[in-house]
């Protein structure tokens, strides 16, 4: 059951975030409600440690790519997990996923998935997105809790009104665009009527495309798997998708008061993974969000209430093996079992469904004290339930449900006050302090049938399951400005992160069970781990920043960092010593000595260090002439993860990489070649038999006219057709048999995508 939110305990954690008495707001104190006819003069809040996605980016994204993550793709610290075509995952300072707390339109959400096919940023369309900001390492504790890696802040556009007295106002946009590779094709629609005080604004996108080709052959060509259809050697099974995001927003406003309803919703028939056993085949999401914004006579006040709910499915897409039994292959796809169940029976695939409800109350307040103190105070309330469970299919997947999380639940409490204090125009410090409780809890379990990992689920059943973590988080930052080309930013950071729902709760040795729980893309299989304590990161960082002295032309920023992180999770080989299972179990003494093949994995508490370099700069190269302007760009990115307690390197950790851009302005052309480089990767996990890929150089080329408000796009990435595999793609299991352990194999991780040739047009109105 749902804790449910009542008038007076909302009142009480609003009297919390604000300081302000809960009696003063339910009768309507008018130092709190009362309207501002004129808002008073604040000092505007600084924010430190950042990168935002410049305008051109944000225009540029949607024709490149569909997934929303790859906006940050050239800021310093990121880089992307491979996934879906629009499920990447983002990784600050190799840092990634649950690690990074990602923030759309000011909801938290959370991947209801044993894979987090998922992610947060694939529920935003890259045409809906009109600001995205990264706080890397040092994030201040009034952007981000229940996370080690950084924040994400990601907004859609915000609502527009008519001008007072000129009657309703009509806008809008159309767009659409095609890409070579994998026959990628889409289009976006936006309207708006608006009044002075009242304002609704449709959005809908849809997107689709087939697998897309490597720049060369890397595996035999021939059928996908048996029943399935012909896959050539360049072809990267399991790299389509097709997507459709709608939503509907109701924006309100008076005076200095805003009120905004968006009702959103998601439909994904069908998304391949190539580095999973499962594809996605159905994830339905509805997200409601309320938000409101206001001023008041004693600072700034803004509220999120949001509830997100997602039905995902995944299966085996077309081309995996869908048919297991004794006659495997032998029976034509979409031909029903002859027999159901039972030793001799046939599984038609291998079914799992799950459900997420998440919850959320944000509150927070900006309280000028004075000219000079900024104090931010703030509550937040989240409340996630999970459910995932595979239906029978048949042979040994038969006669139960199988449940993995049965009842999951996940609620976090947080408060936190920040205070911002400009001392002189040299001198700007930021200090805050967080506190959050994590309450996780979980239901009995069973598995398919009575021989199926009975030990594990009487063990779990039998354990206490109920965790409560308290975790603090402190940032304390600080920027000095001795003149006016030089900036310093520095400080520490202590920040905390509770397990997820699978880390904690996943419970079955069963081979098949554990292969169908991973959230690294690295084809091993994982069990949870009831004993787990939260991960806390110490981070030390500066940012030396050397700039133009009044319009900032040119610039060179330079951050070094250095990451401790107690009780990490990463993960430990499991063997007959770890585990009391011995029907079934892929927890055998064997797999701790396999280093050619995949491994079965438990999530344990290790310590762990990170530390590396980001560098970025940009100056003009010549200007004014008959050619236009010339404008270079470069970000330089090294990081090292090592586990402190086996000396082992830390999974999926990116190796040197450079990317350089030189853009042309002439008129209304706009015109972009960029150099991506990437060093061989060598460092890797022998825990998981990381595979090493090697270095490789891109060369991306596009161009774009804008004639009023029409705005042309084409271009060309991987221009050379060149074959690399990008080093945090994971291990290729986009083909074949990929239910059993040996039926894909072991060694190949994901190839890039070869040349690709695109364009799009976007016309406003």
């Amino acid at each position: 059951m749902y804790n449910k939110f009542t008038v007076s305990s909302l009142a009480c954690q609003i009297s919390l975030a604000l300081a302000i008495p809960a009696t003063a707001l339910a009768e309507h104190d008018p130092l709190v409600i009362d309207i501002v006819k004129e808002a008073p003069e604040f000092p505007e809040p600084s924010t430190l440690n950042h990168s935002t996605v410049d305008s051109q980016r944000l225009q540029s994204l949607p024709a490149s790519s569909s997934d929303s993550a790859r906006l940050f793709k050239q800021l310093p610290g990121v880089e992307l997990q491979g996934a879906g075509g629009v499920s990447s995952l983002p990784s600050i300072h190799g840092l990634t996923d649950d690690r990074v707390r990602i923030k759309v339109d000011g909801m938290d959400l959370v991947s209801a998935c044993g894979n987090h096919m998922n992610p947060p940023l694939s529920y935003i369309d890259p045409t809906r997105i009109a600001s995205a900001t990264v706080f890397a390492g040092l994030t201040p504790v009034s952007l981000g809790g229940d996370s080690i890696g950084g924040t994400i802040v990601v907004e859609s556009d915000d609502p527009v009104f008519a001008v007072p007295g000129e009657g309703l106002m009509t806008t809008g946009e159309i767009g659409t665009f095609y890409r070579s590779n994998g026959d990628a094709r889409g289009a976006n629609l936006a309207a708006t009527l608006a009044s002075e005080n009242a304002s609704l604004t449709y959005n809908g996108s849809t997107a689709r495309a087939n697998n897309y080709e490597a720049g060369d052959d890397f595996k035999p060509a021939g059928p996908a798997a048996a029943g399935r259809g012909f896959l050539d050697g360049d072809e990267v099974g399991s790299t389509y998708y097709e997507t459709t995001n709608q939503s509907l927003a109701l924006a309100l406003r008076r005076d200095n008061h805003l009120a905004e309803l968006t009702v959103a919703t998601q439909d994904i028939p069908r998304q391949g993974f190539p580095n999973q056993r499962m594809d996605m085949t159905s994830n339905e999401s509805t997200r409601v969000n309320l938000r409101y914004e206001g001023q008041y006579n004693w600072g700034k006040l803004e509220a999120n209430a949001y509830r997100e709910q997602t039905d995902h499915e995944m299966g085996f897409g077309e081309d995996r093996l869908f048919w297991y039994g004794a006659n495997d292959g032998s029976i034509p796809d979409g031909e029903p079992c002859t027999i159901q169940g039972g030793p001799n029976g046939c599984a038609a695939g291998m079914p799992m469904e799950t459900e997420g409800d998440n919850r959320g109350l944000v509150l927070r307040g900006d309280i000028p004290l004075n000219g000079r103190d900024l104090l931010r105070v703030g509550a937040e309330i989240q409340q996630y339930r999970l459910d995932d469970w595979w239906e029978p299919s048949g042979k040994i997947m038969f006669p139960d449900t199988f449940w993995n999380i049965n009842d999951g639940e996940r609620d976090r409490l947080a408060t936190y006050g920040e205070w911002e204090a400009r001392w002189s125009e040299q001198w700007l410090t930021q200090l805050g302090l967080r506190y959050e409780r994590v309450s996780m809890d979980a239901g009995e379990v069973q598995g398919y049938n009575p021989m199926f990992s009975p030990q594990d689920a009487a063990d779990f059943n039998a354990a206490d399951r109920s965790r409560n973590d308290d975790n603090v988080d402190l940032t304390a930052l600080a920027r000095f400005t001795p003149d006016e080309t030089l900036t310093l930013e520095f400080g520490y950071a202590r920040k905390t992160r509770s397990p997820n729902l699978y880390e904690r709760y996943a419970w079955s040795t069963h081979g098949m069970a554990m292969r169908m729980v991973n959230l690294a893309g690295d084809g091993n299989g994982y069990v949870g781990n009831l004993e787990l304590d939260p991960e806390v990161a110490h981070t030390l960082s500066a940012t030396f920043d050397w700039h133009d002295p009044t319009e900032q032309r040119w610039g060179l920023q330079v951050t070094p960092y250095v990451t401790y992180v107690e009780d990490y999770i990463d993960a430990a080989r499991c063997s007959s010593a770890t585990t009391r299972d011995m029907m079934g179990t892929a927890c055998t003494d064997a797999n701790l000595a396999v280093t050619d093949d995949f491994v079965y994995l438990q999530f344990v508490n290790q310590d762990a260090r990170l530390y590396g370099v980001d560098i970025s700069a940009h100056a003009p190269l010549a200007e004014d002439t008959r050619l236009g302007d010339f404008h270079i760009d470069g970000v330089l990115s090294y990081v090292r993860g090592e586990n402190q307690d086996t000396d082992d390197n830390l999974y999926n950790i990116m190796p040197l990489n450079l990317k350089l851009a030189m853009t042309q302005n002439l008129g209304a052309w706009r015109n972009t070649a960029e150099l991506e480089l990437v060093d061989a990767k060598s460092e890797v996990s022998d825990t998981r038999n990381e595979v090493e890929t090697g270095g490789y150089g891109l060369l991306h080329l596009r161009t774009s006219y804008t004639w009023k408000q029409l705005r042309i796009e084409a271009g060309v990435e991987n221009v050379f057709d060149r074959f690399y595999q990008h080093p945090l793609s994971g291990a290729y299991l986009g083909q074949g048999k990929t239910m059993t352990a040996a039926g894909v194999a072991w060694g190949t991780p994901v190839p890039g995508p070869g040349r690709s040739i695109y364009t799009a047009l976007n016309f406003r109105f």
